[in-house]
């Protein structure tokens, strides 16, 4: 699997964020991005439970992270998210978070996605609407150097 790149402060993916999760994202079958993770309890709700507003974090990178695979990368931005909390998602467990392209109409593409428990139940699904991100809103010189890049693992 290939390896996608990643920001410096980027709260989900950011290698340097010391608040973030460190999530690290690779590309599978074509359109397809999977993270895995285990939550630290630092960031649950409920006791034992991740907090909500985290797992909707992951969705929605993992939703736009679909995107930027198969072929040229597509940088977008979330429109509309709805998310459906199926079981409380463990801390403390290994999660596998999957991302799924789907129908694209110009500038907007429409994503879902998931968190998985090791036994491949089904946590969390999200369903979003992502939109290009405007060329004169792009900087992409914060795209430069160690910015956004492929960091090892």
């Amino acid at each position: 699997m290939k390896k996608q790149a990643s920001a410096q402060q980027c709260f989900v993916c950011g290698v340097h964020n010391p608040f973030g999760l460190h999530l690290a994202f690779y590309e599978g079958e074509p359109g397809e991005t999977t993270a895995e993770v285990t939550i630290p309890e630092q960031y649950q709700g409920y006791p034992g439970v991740v907090h909500g507003g985290i797992v909707a974090a992951m969705l929605d990178e993992v939703s736009a992270r679909a995107m930027l695979g198969d072929g040229a990368p597509r940088f977008m931005v979330t429109v509309k998210m709805s998310v459906r909390y199926r079981r409380p998602v463990p801390v403390g467990k290994r999660l596998i978070i999957k991302g799924h392209a789907g129908q694209v109409k110009g500038s907007v593409a429409y994503v879902t996605g998931e968190i998985t428990a090791e036994d491949g139940s089904i946590l969390a699904e999200v369903e979003s609407v992502l939109a290009d991100i405007p060329p004169e809103l792009r900087q992409a010189e914060q795209m430069d150097g160690d910015a956004w890049k492929v960091y090892p693992d």
